[in-house]
């Protein structure tokens, strides 16, 4: 758009930035003055007496979220970006005609300042900087959204930067997600973990059921995949020797997005040599709560629309046949035709995709049936064999693998295994995956023949977990994914 076509805020803005340039002022300068910074002002001096000066003279800088300006002192609120504020005045007395007038004329909200001054407390006993001098740090040339215009949730996720001045919500979910992270990482240093980085782009995508993004190398001259799961070459790590090992890093899949889900997404995955299924089950346990600890100093925290979710002590456990059966009226197992169970898919009104297979089908019915009872932290126990290929067979029940969902408030969390081993039997399951592929599956695997090498030279039997990283903010925030990751993908906005 030209100069002309610019809305009226935006054209006065730049007029002004244009003005303090034409008069040999920076606008956006390399540095300004900072001696000290809001909070620490704060903390120091916390206890000064009403209407008292303090004799010490500081520089401060920040955004000005608000600014009234009378005939011979000017007020303005500046916030740093941890969110902590502080009051600034400046006096005719003090700064002179020509510093009042330009501060009145040149500075808006939003704009970034360097104030220095006496910190002093006011009359109403405001903790304040009493101005001697300022500067423009950063001229905004866009106001901020207000009360009257505030953010709607699409343009907070488009536009987060702005959501991250506005809303100390949007601040305070940031800083969740390194304190869960780190919370993490402890956990997993006192058990004897060790943190590795597998590759994202992938000659074979594996680990998971689910579609890949497909990319081109020109220095290799072939097709890659940007990693759906770093599951197969975490395994690779346990069968050299690294028998605790993690990562936390990016995922990527060609699905669907909705409130659990985004194409881009944080992911923990971790592998312990001579654990299985339970182990790890009390282990993700712990991480969960440890982090629930980090970050709210109690199992039970407090979600953003003020609802509380009790994480503590132990956590429910149900069967995934049994809870199918109990819902549906009729015993189901592992062993159940394929026919009846598309005949209790249509009593329960669940339409049925063609390509799917007995334990799709079993897995498709169970969320239907039971999605609403999964709000309290549940382990779903035993899941069909057919729809994981990593994973050991039951060690009692035929047709069930040893693994387990973790669900909270109604959505999954993690995913828990006693892995497969038996470098026969795995290439025996990508095979049967590979003709799925065939038949137009997407998400199937392939055969990952390296993977299949290294299990040969003798993969320790094993237990793993993954577990979104979004999600379990999710869990602890009671946001969706979207507010959970800093910078979701979105569509373009059209011009």
């Amino acid at each position: 758009m030209t100069e002309s076509d610019l809305p009226e805020q935006l054209r006065i803005r730049r007029e002004k930035r244009d003005s303090l340039i034409a008069r040999g002022v920076e606008a956006y300068p390399v540095q300004v003055p900072r001696t000290s910074t809001l909070k620490d002002i704060r903390e120091r001096f916390k206890d000064l007496a009403t209407d008292t000066p303090s004799g010490v003279t500081e520089s401060v800088a920040g955004r000005i979220i608000f600014k009234r300006d009378t005939g011979k002192l000017c007020f303005a609120m500046v916030r740093e970006g941890d969110g902590t504020e502080l009051q600034v005045m400046l006096s005719l007395d003090k700064v002179g005609e020509t510093q009042l007038e330009a501060w009145k004329a040149d500075v808006d909200i939003g704009d970034i300042v360097s104030v220095t001054g006496e910190v002093i407390t006011s009359k109403r006993g405001e903790l304040s900087i009493l101005a001697n001098s300022y500067v423009i740090a950063s001229k905004s040339l866009r106001p901020l959204p207000n009360e009257h215009n505030p953010l709607n949730e699409e343009t907070r996720v488009r536009m987060r930067y702005v959501d991250l001045i506005v809303r100390p919500e949007a601040r305070e979910t940031a800083r969740v997600r390194p304190q869960v992270l780190k919370s993490l990482r402890s956990t997993f240093d006192k058990a004897g973990f060790i943190e590795v980085e597998t590759p994202m782009l992938q000659v074979m995508h594996g680990g998971a059921a689910a579609r890949p993004f497909k990319t081109f190398s020109n220095a290799y001259d072939m097709d890659l995949f940007l990693r759906i799961a770093p599951e197969l070459f975490l395994k690779r790590c346990v069968v050299g020797g690294i028998e605790k090992v993690f990562e936390i890093n990016r995922n990527f899949r060609n699905e669907g997005a909705d409130s659990s889900h985004s194409p881009e997404f944080a992911m923990l995955e971790m592998y312990w040599a001579y654990a299985d299924w339970q182990n790890m089950k009390e282990l993700t346990r712990e991480l969960v709560q440890n982090a629930a600890m980090a970050v709210f100093g109690s199992h039970k925290v407090m979600h953003h629309d003020g609802r509380e979710s009790d994480l503590s002590g132990s956590w429910r456990e149900v069967d995934f046949y049994g809870a199918i059966s109990e819902k549906v009226g009729t015993e189901v197992t592992p062993h159940t035709k394929f026919e009846e169970l598309k005949s209790i898919a249509h009593n329960i009104g669940l339409k049925v995709d063609p390509k799917w297979i007995h334990g799709k089908l079993a897995e498709e019915i169970f969320e239907f049936v039971y999605k609403d009872q999964l709000n309290q932290p549940t382990f779903v126990m035993g899941y069909p064999v057919d729809t994981s290929p990593l994973v050991r067979e039951h060690r009692e029940r035929k047709g069930i693998a040893e693994k387990w969902d973790l669900y909270i408030d109604g959505f999954e969390l993690a995913t828990g295994y006693s892995e497969l081993i038996d470098p026969v039997i795995q290439r025996e399951r990508l095979v049967e995956q590979a003709k799925l592929g065939a038949k137009g599956d997407l998400e199937a695997m392939q055969v990952d023949e390296d993977f299949l090498r290294a299990m040969e030279h003798g993969m320790p039997p094993m237990g793993g977990v993954g577990m979104g990283i979004d999600r379990l903010l999710m869990a602890l925030t009671g946001l969706g994914i979207r507010e959970t990751i800093l910078f979701p993908l979105v569509k373009p906005e059209e011009h």
